[in-house]
């Protein structure tokens, strides 16, 4: 089933726990690019690195966080992000116990720093 366009901003916002400003600091250093599946494109960034960089712009273009501003491919990204965030914090202990794993980098990568929970 489907979430609605209210639950995917609500967990979203939950989950994402980490500011623009922060998200860009974090994609800047290189421990970020190590984590992760690269892209099929060749320019060897990773999925979640471009995740990333695309909560980022969701981030600064609605601070507000109003739910009326978001738009359908803002919506259609913040799913990913929120079914990514649970499915991998669900599995996975090691980002909670070890900020330096590759788990909690990947997490970040996407939004999520699990050493703020």
């Amino acid at each position: 089933m489907v979430k609605d366009k209210q639950t995917v901003i609500q967990e979203f916002n939950e989950l994402v726990n980490m500011s623009a400003s922060d998200l860009e600091t974090w994609l800047k250093e290189g421990s970020s690019e190590s984590a992760g599946w690269s892209k099929s494109d060749g320019s060897g960034e990773t999925i979640g690195h471009e995740s990333g960089r695309k909560i980022i712009e969701i981030l600064n273009k609605n601070p507000e966080k109003d739910p009326d501003k978001y738009e359908q491919d803002d919506i259609d990204h913040m799913r990913k992000v929120v079914a990514y965030c649970k499915r991998h914090l669900a599995q996975e202990e090691k980002a909670k116990q070890d900020p330096n794993s590759k788990s909690a980098r990947s997490l970040k990568n996407w939004g999520h720093d699990p050493a703020k929970e």
